[in-house]
C-alpha cells in the first residue's frame, strides 16, 4: 500500500475504512444485529493492512466507537482510529449539528471513554453547526488538541470558504467530503486540499447506480480492466490525487476484500481519462 501523511506527521496507507455502516439499520442508529460479524469486519480490515478506519460519536449513538474497542483493543502499532462529534441524533430519520463548546468537550471525552485511547489521531467536526460562528466552534476543538485529547483537527462536509475561515483559527489536517466518480461538488475543495497539504477524505466513494451497472461506463471499463466497479471507482479516486483517503465501508468481509483490491489495479490513460468525463 502507499501512504498518505495527515497533519504533517501521521502516516496511515492509503485505503482506509468508513465503520458507519456496522450498524444495526439504514439510519445508521442501533448497533449491528450480528455483533459477531461486525467485529470479524473490522479484524479483517487490520489484517488486510488497513489502519486508518473512521467512525464517529453519532453512529449507533456511540456504539460504533465501542465495537471498534472491542474488536481492536489494544491496538496494533500505527492502527488510527479517527472519529467525530458535533451531529447529534434526536432520531433515526435526524442529523443536527450543535456545535455548542460544552457539547463538543463532553462528546470529545466521551469518544476517547469509548474507544480507549488517551489521544484521538484525528477529531472531526462532524458538521459546522450553522447557529454560531467557524471560529468559536474551532477554538473549542484547538483548546481539546492544547490539552493533548487530540491531536489533529479535521471537518466535515465544508467549502473552501469554510476551511480558510477555521485554518484562520488553528491548522486543519484533513476534510472529509462527499466526492465520488460522478458526484464532485467539492471539487474545489478538492483541489485546495492539495494545494495546502491537507487530507481529504471522501465519504460515499464508491457511487452505486446505473454507471456502475454491467452495462454503464464504470462497468465496460472495470470489465476491460479485469476488475469490479467498485474496484475500478476506487482507483480513479486513488489517481485523481495524491492527498485522497477513501474509506469505503461494508459489513460483508467478501466486499471489504474485493474494495482492497482496488490498491493492484492500475488504469491505463485512457480509462483514466473516460471514468474522468463521467463528473462532467
Amino acid at each position: 500500500m502507499s501512504d498518505i501523511v495527515i497533519g504533517g506527521d501521521l502516516k496511515v496507507n492509503r485505503l482506509g475504512y468508513g465503520a458507519m455502516r456496522l450498524t444495526g439499520d439504514p439510519g445508521i442508529f442501533t448497533p449491528p444485529k450480528d455483533r459477531a460479524a461486525a467485529i470479524a469486519v473490522l479484524r479483517r480490515a487490520v489484517e488486510l493492512g488497513v489502519n486508518f478506519i473512521d467512525t464517529a460519536d453519532s453512529y449507533a449513538l456511540g456504539d460504533n466507537e465501542s465495537l471498534i474497542a472491542e474488536a481492536l483493543r489494544p491496538y496494533k502499532d500505527g492502527v488510527v482510529i479517527a472519529t467525530k462529534g458535533g451531529n447529534t441524533r434526536p432520531s433515526p430519520e435526524e442529523w443536527v449539528a450543535v456545535g455548542q463548546p460544552a457539547y463538543i468537550r463532553q462528546q470529545a471525552e466521551l469518544s476517547l471513554r469509548r474507544l480507549g485511547v488517551e489521544t484521538i489521531d484525528l477529531y472531526q467536526l462532524h458538521r459546522l453547526d450553522p447557529n454560531l460562528p467557524v471560529a468559536d466552534q474551532i477554538e473549542t476543538v484547538a483548546d481539546l488538541q492544547k490539552q493533548g485529547k487530540i491531536r489533529h483537527i479535521g471537518l466535515s462536509e465544508v467549502s473552501v470558504a469554510q476551511l480558510k475561515e477555521a485554518q484562520a483559527v488553528a491548522p486543519i489536517a484533513s476534510v472529509q467530503n462527499l466526492y465520488n466518480l460522478v458526484t464532485r461538488q467539492s471539487e474545489e475543495v478538492l483541489n485546495y486540499t492539495a494545494e495546502q497539504g491537507i487530507a481529504f477524505i471522501p465519504w460515499f466513494p464508491i457511487a452505486a447506480g446505473a454507471h456502475a451497472g454491467p452495462d454503464g461506463p464504470v462497468g465496460k471499463i472495470a470489465a476491460e480492466a479485469g476488475a469490479t466497479p467498485a474496484q475500478t471507482a476506487l482507483a480513479w479516486l486513488l489517481r485523481r490525487s495524491a492527498n485522497i483517503l477513501p474509506i469505503p465501508g461494508t459489513s460483508s468481509i467478501a466486499h471489504l476484500e474485493e474494495n482492497y483490491g482496488a490498491l493492484d489495479l492500475t488504469l491505463s490513460d485512457a480509462q483514466y481519462a473516460a471514468l474522468d468525463g463521467l463528473g462532467e
